[in-house]
């Protein structure tokens, strides 16, 4: 059934409080969970493959300039991570995640199809949809932009 706002009544309407008090928190921790997820995704080409192994590997994909895309991929997913994580100029870094999302699903992904098991798009895909949704609303009431800064992009 629609409430009259244009969105659904509750079935047990007690808990509208407990859900308006809970919001912030249930996305602070959406927003710091998928920050440790990609700075330890991040970690691992910083301390495994290192900036040259990570390079080559671009390369081999066909991308050039694979030395600049390397660097930029492994201070995205560590330092733009963590930014995300704490709410740090959290839009644009979620912006440039989602970016790189992108260019990972078109660029190393795609070609395998959509299942993750297979290497496929999936997991990326949804990394990057949750990333563009963070840019969308930024660091929210947890966060450095908002508690110590007071800005945004």
């Amino acid at each position: 059934m629609m409430g009259f706002g244009g969105g659904p009544t509750l079935l047990i309407p007690g808990l509208a409080g407990f859900y308006a008090r809970v919001e912030p928190m249930v996305y602070t921790l959406l927003r710091f969970g998928i920050g440790i997820i990609i700075f330890i995704h991040g970690w691992g080409k910083l301390t495994g493959p290192g900036l040259e192994g990570v390079t080559g590997m671009f390369g081999k994909m066909g991308l050039g300039a694979a030395g600049a895309f390397a660097l930029a991929a492994i201070f995205l997913e560590t330092v733009g991570s963590l930014c995300v994580a704490i709410g740090l100029f959290t839009r644009f870094f979620a912006a440039a995640l989602a970016i790189e999302m992108l260019i990972a699903l078109l660029t190393a992904h795609l070609p395998k199809g959509f299942s993750v098991g297979a290497g496929g798009y999936e997991y990326v895909l949804l990394l990057g949809l949750v990333f563009f949704a963070i840019a969308l609303r930024g660091g929210g009431v947890y966060s450095v932009d908002q508690k110590l800064i007071g800005k945004e992009l």
